[in-house]
């Protein structure tokens, strides 16, 4: 009986049924003959979409002589500089004493350490498979592989003096497809698309149907609330997690974006660690998604991955477009999971009342209404350490800066990226006087 009767690309349940089946310990056929695939489609799925845990080795050098090793001159006899601490070049690639410290597990099926017993306590490279990280990892590498122009210079040039003669001559796109249907290398939506993107020589003045009519300014109907990004995010998953132990209060950041007025320009990312009640400003220089991912991407890059994860393990933020873009904040350019996003529900910004209470003091210095556009970084700085060093009542008469343990390594790195410094109390201002004229 032939079990393998399904074809095609993998979807989210079948990755979920992969990990489910690892997890238990079942073998790739088991596995196989449950979702009707083959066995050969599941080991290529988890060891091209697995996730990659980094091992903590002395100098990230993964030799058992590492800690130990004084050899010298490997790749220069007249070096006298330890090869172990050389950056310049790889021991490990000159040494004939190398022994590798590398767990062998992942290296045979099921190529992942997510039944192992020792995984929580294990130094060395891990590796996993996450359904949702997969289905994320090859859904990124789809996208990607269908944006730019896709066919060769010499394809593109023929298309694109047929395309252009025929548009000269006043022929529609629609004409010059349905007659040169089977010269034209690329679909009727791509041929608008690259004309769009300006890469042919025609442009969009050049099509009558683009400027000949004007967009519609009438009502426009209201949408359903698009729910789908907050599945497994939600406020009352949330709580569920809370109250589960899978993280605790102090593990919290809140996150919101202020805006100055109604123009289009710069935005305030502000974050507000439950921890010690510092709150972070970032100006973008918009409000998109694209904006933040950029602000997670420098955290991640100026304090490390393990930093990161361990500063910012859960976020709490508004339904806002720049935040719905999942894949782009909790997990980082090599598709490792670097945070959790829980969103709160709609209309309901008291369930995140620390940031939205700290914007008041950013409203003391640049009142509603007012243009981000003319501050600059420097400027947010200043505003953030001023907020900072404010003495308060329910942290015990002290400023948040003053909450931060001498012996808390993280926080004093993430404070040394952003420059943040205590304001002696008396220099504290928070009016409109705190900048120059802006």
């Amino acid at each position: 009986m032939n079990y393998y009767f399904k074809t095609g690309q993998l979807d989210f349940s079948e990755r979920v049924a992969i990990e489910t089946g690892i997890c238990k310990g079942d073998s790739f056929k088991k596995i196989a003959k449950r979702i009707g695939r083959h066995p050969s489609t599941i080991s290529h799925e988890v060891k091209l979409n697995r996730s990659i845990a980094k091992g903590n080795y002395f100098l990230n050098n993964d030799c058992r002589k590492a800690r130990h090793c004084v050899t010298k001159g490997l790749c220069d006899e007249s070096c006298r500089y330890v090869c172990v601490r050389c950056r310049g070049r790889d021991c490990r690639s000159m040494c004939d004493r190398y022994v590798s410290m590398e767990c062998t597990i992942p290296q045979r099926p099921p190529y992942v350490c997510n039944n192992c017993c020792n995984k929580k306590i294990c130094h060395k490279t891990r590796y996993f498979y996450s359904a949702k990280y997969a289905d994320a990892a090859v859904t990124r590498r789809r996208s990607e592989s269908r944006q730019g122009i896709r066919l060769t210079a010499e394809q593109f040039e023929e298309m694109d003096k047929l395309i252009t003669r025929c548009v000269k001559m006043g022929q529609p796109l629609t004409h010059i497809y349905a007659e040169h249907e089977q010269e034209l290398p690329i679909g009727l939506r791509s041929l608008y698309n690259y004309i769009d993107a300006g890469e042919m020589t025609i442009k969009n003045i050049d099509l009558r149907r683009k400027t000949g009519y004007r967009r519609r300014n009438g009502k426009k109907e209201k949408k359903a609330f698009n729910q789908e990004y907050r599945q497994g995010r939600t406020y009352v998953d949330f709580e569920n997690g809370y109250q589960m132990g899978f993280f605790c209060d102090e593990e919290v950041v809140e996150m919101d974006t202020v805006k100055g007025c109604r123009e289009s320009g710069k935005r305030l990312l502000t974050m507000i660690m439950r921890r010690n009640s510092i709150m972070l400003m970032f100006l973008m220089p918009d409000g998109t998604a694209a904006s933040v991912k950029a602000v997670f991407d420098y955290l991640e890059a100026g304090l490390g991955y393990e930093c990161f994860n361990r500063l910012f393990p859960v976020f709490l933020t508004d339904n806002g477009s720049e935040f719905k873009k999942i894949d782009w904040l909790e997990l980082n350019e090599e598709l490792l999971p670097r945070t959790q996003i829980y969103y709160c529900d709609p209309m309901a910004s008291w369930q995140k009342p620390h940031v939205e209470k700290n914007h008041e003091f950013i409203r003391y210095v640049i009142p509603r209404g007012k243009s981000l556009n003319p501050y600059t970084d420097e400027d947010i700085t200043l505003l953030m350490n001023h907020v900072n060093s404010i003495k308060r009542k329910s942290l015990d008469n002290l400023a948040p800066y003053e909450l931060v343990a001498d012996n808390d390594e993280d926080m004093h790195k993430l404070m040394k990226l952003l420059k943040m410094d205590l304001i002696p109390a008396d220099e504290v201002q928070l009016t409109a006087n705190l900048f120059k004229q802006k």
